[in-house]
């Protein structure tokens, strides 16, 4: 009888290290969600300014059409037909900015979304005991 009251009870707890990987989860989500959200209010911003007939689009139109471009896509997937490239450029310099406007902001919210950030030392000394 003695030996049954000699168990401990088993208690889950929750490890600081996953508590600490939830919440980094959560603010990628809402940070991503949040630039979207602006990346798709820039190229509407962008497209009704800068789609005009006689517009001639140079390098910054081509840096900030290609850094709003990826926020066209939810807006074409529902049927939309948003302007993404515009056909009255300048030639290679539109191009450049528009390839070097992509890449930045592709590098941008990619880098948020795999970003990891450091442990502090408590965490780690925590992990290893």
């Amino acid at each position: 009888m003695l030996d049954r009251m000699a168990e401990p009870i088993q208690v889950q707890v929750t490890s600081p290290v996953r508590t600490f990987q939830r919440k980094v989860i959560i603010v990628k989500i809402i940070v991503l969600t949040a630039i979207s959200f602006g990346l798709g209010f820039a190229h509407n911003w962008a497209s009704t300014r800068y789609y005009q007939p006689d517009y001639v689009a140079g390098f910054r139109t081509g840096l900030l059409e290609g850094a709003v471009m990826p926020a066209a896509l939810p807006g074409l997937v529902r049927g939309y037909d948003l302007p993404i490239y515009a056909p009255n450029n300048l030639g290679r310099p539109y191009k450049i900015g528009y390839i070097l406007g992509l890449n930045t902001c592709g590098t941008f919210y990619f880098g948020i979304a795999f970003y990891q950030p450091r442990r502090s030392r408590r965490a780690r000394n925590a992990e290893s005991h």
